[in-house]
């Protein structure tokens, strides 16, 4: 039994699932989407943001190495607090939201984690296929900051292209 258990910890080690998943709680199943959202819209409208809804569940070890990814680097974490709102959006077999995958285009299509922008009107103005900030067994700094930067509310405002 002992052999067990240390072959199970190790297994859990080497693919980081149940250490990651196990700590953290970003997504809360039993919350009303609909309406956590839409006090996020109002948030961001007024901050002069946009949301980052981050889809996926407690159970994605990506959702929450993701999380961990942004959060964790300086850089990372002052250009999403910088632009956005950020909410969990949970899909999991306790809540799946259909209603609101279905508003927002079925970006499950995608896998998870995955990433939906919303303007300060809660205009979905783009979806984010994770695997594109991947790299390895992680995230590629330069991406995820890439991806960040192109969808702040400055780089859609059509002041900043004047000259082009």
């Amino acid at each position: 039994m002992k052999k067990l258990v240390i072959i199970f910890a190790l297994f859990s080690l080497l693919t980081g699932k149940a250490a990651v998943t196990d700590t953290v709680k970003l997504y809360h199943p039993q919350a009303n989407a609909a309406a956590d959202i839409q006090a996020a819209v109002q948030q961001a409208k007024k901050e002069g943001k946009h949301v980052l809804l981050q889809a996926g569940g407690n159970w994605c070890s990506w959702c929450i190495r993701f999380h961990k990814f942004v959060t964790e680097d300086k850089q990372l974490d002052s250009a999403l607090n910088a632009n956005y709102v950020v909410y969990h959006l949970n899909y999991s077999p306790d809540n799946l939201n259909k209603p609101i995958f279905e508003k927002y285009g079925f970006a499950q299509r995608f896998g998870f984690p995955v990433f939906i922008i919303l303007d300060g009107n809660g205009n979905r103005i783009h979806t984010q296929n994770s695997a594109y900030l991947e790299e390895g067994k992680g995230y590629n700094k330069q991406k995820v900051l890439d991806f960040l930067n192109s969808w702040t509310p400055a780089s859609l405002d059509p002041a900043n292209y004047k000259n082009y």
